[in-house]
């Protein structure tokens, strides 16, 4: 019977946990672009911070 090679499979968890987080940054990025140019999100923002 063969060993199970566990250094590839811990790679390529290693692989997929980092481009799962590149994702995640990727999103929250265009999340903040898209709130940027939405005028009616930035005056909410304001009127909550300024209690």
């Amino acid at each position: 019977m063969a060993k199970p090679n566990f250094s590839f499979q811990k790679r390529q968890k290693e692989l997929e946990r980092k481009k799962k987080n590149e994702e995640k940054q990727q999103r929250k990025l265009e999340r903040r672009t898209a709130g940027e140019d939405d005028p009616t999100e930035a005056v909410g923002e304001a009127e909550e911070s300024g209690e």
